[in-house]
């Protein structure tokens, strides 16, 4: 019988252990050394007992408003059922909710996708995530987005409002209403909502107001370099102002409500025109918001025949003043009695009401976009009063250098940038690249000038320092010993001169149309071109005349900063008639006696003949192009490019006649000449005073030129 192979495998294996063992075991002469015990492990600690370690910043936010679990703004759904925060709310009102907003629990961004739960409160994790880290845009209720925002971006999220002026139109077109002052009972208060400080910051690039067609409003509120963030102005955790940053540059401000009364050299028009221009912008609002307040109870018992009273803490807002005594009594606070008799023209106006008051630091925000919110609709509702509210000494916009509203600097806002050719001097950062660079590359639209236009520093606010300026005619020219003035020049020079015209003209028969010639326009305010005379050329000067050069005055009184307040831009108007004895400097004429435009009036001011002059040299240009080149001209001082054709030869411009498509053609070097220089003079209101000889000689020589008439004219 054959032993199994397994068999012999295990006796394999056994002999094989047998031998290692034998090899391991001492020789019985070697020593072996005794093993070391080891050493005793120490005991365990008892395990310490956790304890909380506050996080930073845990105690300012703590105190804030984002931190009160028995606020309203937390707790309004605790009692409802279910007891659930709904989507259109949770954004702001649960952390829960905004985590969903932003995406930040793998949802979808810029949506919340559920309602939320209650007992949240604003904590560290709703703004300090993954998803809060990337987010730099901001989607606003009107539907505009503002993107490269950074880590304001969270701040906006939720303190932009809840309603815009599309809002407010989608409710009066839901309503089904055409006529603005016809009442609806399907209309209701539109709620802009909490807080909304995003919404006074952009102005109208979120149209978070209600916009008026038609008028112009401020953009993006600019405030100075390294101060422009919300978490530049306030404590990111405590939500306080930071004082300490404002009385840098505002002197006495040391507590938030010192913040009130500050005004700055840039908003220095009365606005609600109470006659009382150095109180605080925050004043200024409050003046022009009880003004619409006065004008929309006078519209809704005139108009809408239901008296209006306002609670600002009883919703929702507007109530019915029942026994029409112009004061909300508790008893009219109420919800039954709320304001039913909506027109759409009530309405916009009382969304812009609200708008200013829920906003508590709109003032600081964007006061100058609130401000032309309340004033437009003050006036909107005026047109529809018996007795409008006055606001005869009331001022929409400011000064021009700071009126962001203007188009000036709004131009270019559907373009995104303003080309390099035109930053200098409509963008707040543009003149000082150019005065450090020399030139300009395109810049993003801005709000008006800034203080940093003018001053190289906010802190002894030391102008930049300019001694000579080119101008457009490649001439310098600069004010001895006041670079102040200086920096003036640099705008106020236009962007066309003598040398720029010679250029299209040159070589071209004086009464032949130059092919695909444009009309070269100045530009605005060439105030500083004028002033120099034949040292700047900006006006075209015809050859073989001689014409006169700067201006001088008096000592003390020859530059722009001797007779213009450098940020109000007003004339120092009583300098002028305490040497003149008139009564404006329109009626001036010193030094120049005889009858310049030939009206037979030597006691005219100035300004007087010069206008004369303008008239006789606008008729002139019509003879020509109609006798001459056989096409009728008009002119438009606001419709660019100013010269239109005739094209009814009624000496006139219909309204069907001032567009771009209908803009005049046909140019001669002579009627280009002549039309150049009756553009300078409309467009430098002041050239009467800047130089008014220089004037004079220019436009007597482009009547001459053009044929005109001047046996009865004077030539200075």
């Amino acid at each position: 019988m054959k032993t199994p192979v397994k068999h012999f495998l295990f006796i394999a294996l056994v002999l094989a252990l047998g031998l290692i063992l034998a090899s391991c075991t001492p020789k019985p002469t070697e020593t072996v050394a005794e093993a070391t015990p080891c050493p005793e492990c120490p005991a365990c600690p008892e395990p310490e007992t956790c304890t909380d370690t506050a996080a930073p910043n845990q105690e300012e936010w703590a105190a804030s408003a984002h931190a009160d679990a028995a606020a309203e703004a937390f707790v309004h759904w605790n009692e409802e059922d279910p007891k659930e925060i709904p989507v259109y709310c949770a954004k702001c009102h649960s952390s829960t909710g905004f985590l969903d907003y932003i995406g930040a629990d793998g949802s979808t961004a810029f949506q919340v996708d559920a309602n939320s739960p209650i007992g949240t409160v604003i904590t560290c994790d709703t703004c300090h995530n993954d998803a809060t880290a990337e987010l730099s845009s901001v989607k606003f209720p009107s539907g505009a987005e503002v993107t490269g925002l950074g880590s304001e971006a969270v701040c906006m999220t939720c303190h932009q409002g809840s309603a815009s002026m599309v809002q407010v139109d989608e409710s009066i077109t839901a309503a089904g209403l055409t006529d603005e002052d016809a009442v609806s009972d399907k209309l209701g208060f539109t709620n802009i909502h909490y807080y909304a400080a995003a919404v006074a910051r952009y102005g109208k690039e979120v149209m978070g107001g209600y916009q008026y067609p038609g008028k112009p409003y401020d953009a993006m509120f600019d405030h100075v370099v390294g101060v422009q963030t919300c978490t530049d102005c306030h404590d990111s955790h405590s939500l306080e102002l930071k004082v300490d940053t404002c009385v840098s540059c505002h002197e006495g401000v040391t507590t938030a409500e010192d913040a009130r009364n500050i005004r700055f050299a840039a908003s220095l028009v009365d606005y609600d025109g109470d006659g009382d221009t150095e109180e605080g912008i925050y004043y200024e609002v409050e003046g022009a918001r009880e003004t619409l307040y006065t004008a929309m109870q006078a519209y809704a018992s005139e108009v809408a025949k239901a008296p209006l009273g306002y609670s600002q803490t009883a919703y929702p807002y507007f109530f019915m003043d029942t026994n029409a005594d112009g004061v909300l009594d508790e008893t009219e606070a109420v919800y039954p009695n709320a304001y039913k008799s909506w027109t759409p023209r009530l309405l916009k106006a009382a969304y812009n009401f609200q708008t200013s008051l829920k906003d508590p630091g709109a003032y600081a925000h964007g006061g100058k976009y609130i401000l032309e919110l309340l004033y437009d609709s003050t006036e909107d509702l005026n047109t529809k009063l018996a007795t409008p509210v006055d606001l005869s000494m009331a001022v929409r916009a400011d000064a021009g250098h700071f009126d962001g509203s203007a188009e000036a600097f709004r131009h270019w806002d559907e373009d995104g940038a303003v080309p390099g050719s035109c930053v200098k001097c409509h963008t707040g950062e543009g003149l000082p690249v150019f005065l450090k660079e020399g030139t300009n590359i395109s810049m993003e639209p801005s709000n008006g000038l800034l203080c940093e236009t003018c001053h190289s520093n906010l802190e002894d606010y030391a102008r930049y320092e300019v001694e000579l300026v080119t101008f457009p005619s490649g001439l310098k020219a600069g004010f001895e010993g006041d670079m102040d003035a200086n920096l003036c020049l640099n705008c106020h020079q236009g962007q066309q001169s003598t040398t720029s015209v010679n250029r299209a003209i040159s070589g071209k028969d004086p009464d032949t149309v130059i092919e695909k010639q444009s009309f070269l326009n100045v530009h605005y305010f060439a105030a500083g071109a004028t002033l120099f005379g034949t040292d700047a050329k900006g006006v075209y000067e015809y050859p073989d005349k001689e014409y006169v050069g700067q201006f001088a005055h008096v000592p003390n009184y020859a530059t722009c900063s001797d007779c213009h307040d450098a940020h109000a831009l007003e004339v120092q108007q009583a300098a002028c008639t305490a040497c003149h004895s008139v009564d404006e400097p329109g009626q001036i004429r010193k030094n120049l006696t005889e009858d310049y435009d030939g009206d037979g009036d030597v006691t005219e001011g100035i300004q007087g003949e010069v206008e004369g002059l303008k008239t006789i040299l606008y008729a002139a240009l019509q003879v020509y192009a109609k006798d001459v080149l056989q096409s009728p001209i008009a002119y438009s001082t606001s419709a660019y490019p100013y010269f239109f054709i005739d094209t009814n030869a009624n000496d006139s411009l219909d309204a069907d006649e001032a567009n771009y498509g209908n803009r005049y053609v046909s140019w001669s070097p002579r009627l280009l000449t002549a039309a150049y220089n009756y553009q300078y003079a409309q467009k430098d209101p002041g050239a009467y005073v800047h130089n008014g000889a220089y004037m004079l000689q220019v436009l007597y020589d482009s009547i001459e030129d053009l044929g005109g008439d001047v046996t009865t004219l004077v030539r200075p």
